[in-house]
């Protein structure tokens, strides 16, 4: 299987696939807790059968070309995630995600992944918006919309029911002009 180096510190970024359902799990477990303040993939990775159901859901997307996921590896362990929710080549769109287990949280693997993946998505598939979509609560969430360069375009008020309770969620954004303009401004 390919890696991709996301720096000299040794994380990759690595598809995730049906097979490795068991160690998704497992990273699942270890951060449930904290990746389930913002994100309900706690809620629906409760077992290895959902586990590989939702890993087949996403290797189903891949094969569909409408959506996408990746592993993020530490020192050869999965620790985190970023995925394209959507990607709608023809459109032109996609949405992009994530989530960390706590021990992975503050090293930037985050930025870089994400930053990684829209690059291919801009630069590969052609796309020309890529959404961040967050809770506004979220602020780690919002910061690495902010290193990336997106601009927030709005709140959609108590849009996200989680958990019985409303939030509001914040709507962030690249374009393909701006994502080349600050390629060569860097």
């Amino acid at each position: 299987m390919y890696a991709i180096s996301l720096g000299d510190d040794g994380a990759e970024l690595r598809p995730l696939e049906p097979w490795q359902a068991a160690e998704f799990l497992a990273h699942v477990d270890r951060g449930r807790e904290f990746i389930g303040q913002f994100n309900g993939l706690p809620d629906v990775i409760k077992d290895l059968e959902s586990s590989r159901a939702f890993l087949q859901a996403y290797a189903e997307k891949t094969a569909a070309d409408t959506g996408r996921i990746y592993g993020i590896r530490t020192d050869g362990t999965l620790v985190g995630a970023v995925i394209f929710r959507q990607l709608d080549a023809a459109r032109g769109t996609a949405e992009a995600g994530c989530w960390l287990e706590p021990s992975a949280v503050g090293r930037g693997l985050v930025t870089r992944a994400v930053r990684t993946i829209i690059d291919w998505a801009v630069e590969e598939r052609g796309i020309h918006r890529v959404e961040w979509v967050v809770s506004a609560g979220n602020a780690p969430s919002i910061a690495v919309a902010r290193r990336l360069g997106m601009t927030k375009e709005g709140v959609l008020r108590e849009s996200y029911l989680y958990r019985g309770e409303r939030h509001d969620e914040e709507i962030w954004s690249v374009l393909a002009p701006e994502w080349r303009a600050a390629k060569r401004a860097s």
